[in-house]
């Protein structure tokens, strides 16, 4: 007859067995997340992408933030336009990109091999260019592999057609060509 404390034990020897496994997978990249105190204006946005982007070992970004909508969605106002001030066209790696979203959070993601070095360079450029505080967070904040939205968007045998920065980007409704942004 065994224990309560056994039962534990044993349970906490098929986790740690279960982790070992999964530990035996090599994990190449890594997200850095920037979340800075206040919302970034287009001109700081850029500046600030443009100087990420130059680092090498980055495999792509994500840019988070509340939507800036042409017109108004809902409400006694609908269909009206919205002339925001922050929803301009910013330049990114010579690629003009038009602001939908008042930029909050960078999620980049990057080679596990260079974090330190990508991490000292991101600080250097978030200090010289932003004059207000910002977190950095280390985590992974992207799928990393192939969701149902993507078998939905796609179908199916369509891992090796598409770009694997593409994984986990999708709403299966929308167009990839409105709401992702290669560069």
């Amino acid at each position: 007859m065994s224990t309560e404390k056994e039962n534990r034990i044993n349970a906490s020897d098929e986790i740690s067995n279960e982790n070992k496994s999964n530990a035996d997978e090599v994990c190449e990249i890594i997200d850095i997340k920037i979340v800075p105190y206040r919302f970034l204006k287009p001109e700081t946005s850029e500046k600030v992408l443009n100087k990420l982007f130059e680092i090498e070992g980055i495999v792509r970004g994500i840019v988070h933030g509340p939507s800036l909508p042409k017109t108004v969605y809902y409400g006694p106002a609908r269909g009206t336009p919205v002339n925001h001030p922050y929803r301009k066209s910013i330049n990114v790696k010579g690629q003009d990109i038009d602001l939908r979203l008042l930029v909050g959070d960078i999620i980049l993601t990057v080679n596990v091999k260079l974090l330190n070095e990508i991490m000292e360079s991101i600080e250097k450029i978030l200090d010289e260019t932003l004059s207000f505080k910002y977190i950095l967070i280390i985590g992974i904040f992207t799928k990393t592999q192939i969701t149902v939205s993507d078998y939905l968007k796609y179908g199916t045998n369509f891992e090796n057609v598409i770009d694997e920065r593409y994984i986990g980007m999708v709403d299966s409704r929308a167009r990839s060509s409105e709401t992702i942004k290669m560069i």
